[in-house]
C-alpha cells in the first residue's frame, strides 16, 4: 500500500504517533502581536510562501504549528534541544496531500529511530486546527 510517498509493505512498523489541537484564534493574536518575528522562528519560507498567499493565511499556519507539536510528539521530543520549529516543513503532494519535509537535523533523528518517513493528516474549522502524525518504518 502507498500512503504519502510512502510504500507500507505488509509488518510496516509504526514508531511512533502525536497529535496536536490548536485555537485559530491563538495563532492569529500571535502573527498580530509579533508578525515576521513569529513567522520567521517558526514557519520555513515554503511554508511563509504557501500561507501568504492565502485568504485567511492564519488558519494555514494554525494547521502547521499543529504539525510541528504532532511530529514532534511522535519523535517524543517535543520542540527543544532536538527538533527546531523549522525542522518540520509541512507542504503539499501531487494530490494535494499534507507532506512533511525535514531538516537535516530532524533527518538524522529520525534516521536513528530507524524510521523512514513521516505521515501526517490536517484538518482545521474556523475556531481550531488538527494535526495527527505517524514516524514509520517501511
Amino acid at each position: 500500500m502507498s500512503i504519502a510517498g510512502f510504500t507500507l509493505p505488509p509488518g510496516g512498523v509504526l514508531l511512533g504517533l502525536g497529535c496536536d489541537l490548536i485555537e485559530v484564534e491563538r495563532i492569529r493574536g500571535v502573527l498580530e502581536r509579533h508578525g515576521d518575528r513569529f513567522l520567521e522562528r517558526t514557519f520555513t519560507a515554503e511554508e511563509q510562501a504557501y500561507c501568504g498567499s492565502l485568504k485567511f493565511p492564519h488558519k494555514h499556519y494554525a494547521a502547521r504549528w499543529a504539525a510541528k507539536e504532532a511530529v514532534s510528539k511522535a519523535f517524543t521530543t517535543g520542540i527543544g534541544s532536538h527538533l527546531d520549529w523549522t525542522s518540520v516543513s509541512v507542504y503539499h503532494g501531487a494530490r494535494s496531500e499534507p507532506l512533511v519535509r525535514l531538516d537535516d537535523k530532524a533527518a538524522a533523528l529520525l534516521r536513528e529511530l530507524g524510521g523512514t518517513g513521516v505521515m501526517l493528516s490536517l484538518s482545521h474549522t474556523e475556531t481550531h486546527a488538527l494535526a495527527v502524525a505517524a514516524l514509520v518504518r517501511a
